[in-house]
């Protein structure tokens, strides 16, 4: 009877693990998409500055030497 009784909630504590897991899972996936999304926004904003820098010596340094 006990025992029985501790099978019981043994599963009923696994099966609500298995739904936490389940959501923690599916939070994760999102939270991954979600940063690939934004990094490859930060990624074209550090090009532009790159860019933007590199045209900015070269205006300069042909300006001056030439």
């Amino acid at each position: 009877m006990i025992a029985t009784e501790a099978l019981q909630e043994i599963a009923r504590h696994e099966k609500e693990c298995g739904l936490r897991w389940a959501e923690a899972h599916l939070e994760l996936k999102q939270l991954h998409d979600s940063v690939r999304a934004h990094s490859a926004r930060w990624e074209k904003l550090a090009w532009l500055v790159v860019g933007t820098v590199i045209a900015g010596v070269l205006a300069t340094v042909i300006r001056n030497y030439l």
